[in-house]
C-alpha cells in the first residue's frame, strides 16, 4: 500500500492556530454537556457518547486542515488544559486522553494522514479517550462519591449515581461511545461533501 504523507511534518503558524480553533470548538460541545451532565447522573455517564456524536465534525476538519503529526496531541494537550483550568481535571482522564491521542496520532501517521478511513479510526481512538472523565467512579467509588458530595452535589444525584454506574452500564458506555464515534464521523463525511468541499474550506 502506498501511503502518502505531508511532505513536512513541522506545523507552522497558521496551522498552529487551525488547531487553537478547533481545539476551542471541540472543548465548547464537551462543556455542553458538561452542563447537562449536571441534570442526570445518566447524562454525565454516557457524556463520552454523546461528546463522540457531535464532534465529529471539528475533528475530521482539523485532520483535512492540518495533515501532520502533533495536530491531534496539541489538541488534547489544549482540551486538557482546559479541563484543568476548570477544575474537572482528573488524573485518570489525563492518563486515557494521553494514551487516546498516541493511538490516534499513530494511526493517522499509519494510514498517511489523508485517509478518509483512518482519520475516522483516530477519531474513535480520540473519542474513547474521554471516558476518562466518567471512570473515576468505577476506579474509586467511595472516595469518588465522597468528594462530588463535598463539592455540594445533591444526595439524590449522587445516589442515582452510584446505582447506575455498575459493570453493565460501563460496558455500555464504552461501546456506545465507540458507535457514536463511527457515526459522528459519518455525519463529517457527508457534510465535507455537501458542504465544506463546495465552499472550499476542505
Amino acid at each position: 500500500m502506498n501511503v502518502q504523507r505531508s511532505s513536512n511534518g513541522k506545523m507552522k503558524g497558521k496551522e498552529l492556530i487551525t488547531v487553537g480553533i478547533f481545539s476551542a470548538i471541540y472543548f465548547a460541545i464537551n462543556l455542553v454537556f458538561m452542563v447537562l451532565g449536571g441534570l442526570h447522573p445518566i447524562i454525565w455517564i454516557l457524556m463520552p457518547a454523546f461528546i463522540a456524536l457531535f464532534t465529529g465534525v471539528p475533528y475530521m476538519l482539523l485532520c483535512a486542515k492540518v495533515p501532520k503529526i502533533g495536530a491531534i496531541m496539541l489538541m488534547g494537550l489544549i482540551t486538557g488544559i482546559i479541563y484543568f483550568a476548570t477544575g474537572t481535571f482528573t488524573v485518570v482522564i489525563l492518563v486515557a486522553f494521553l494514551l487516546a491521542c498516541i493511538l490516534a496520532e499513530a494511526i493517522r501517521y499509519m494510514t498517511g494522514f489523508r485517509s478518509s478511513v483512518g482519520n475516522l479510526l483516530s477519531y474513535v481512538a480520540f473519542s474513547v479517550g474521554m471516558i476518562g472523565s466518567p471512570l473515576p467512579i468505577w476506579l474509586f467509588r467511595n472516595d469518588f462519591l465522597a468528594q462530588i458530595k463535598e463539592q455540594g452535589i445533591g444526595e439524590h444525584y449522587v445516589q442515582v449515581l452510584d446505582d447506575l454506574a455498575t459493570g453493565k452500564m460501563l460496558v455500555i458506555m464504552i461501546i456506545l461511545t465507540i458507535v457514536c464515534a463511527f457515526i459522528g464521523a459519518a455525519v463529517a463525511k457527508v457534510l465535507f461533501r455537501k458542504h465544506f468541499e463546495k465552499a472550499g474550506i476542505v
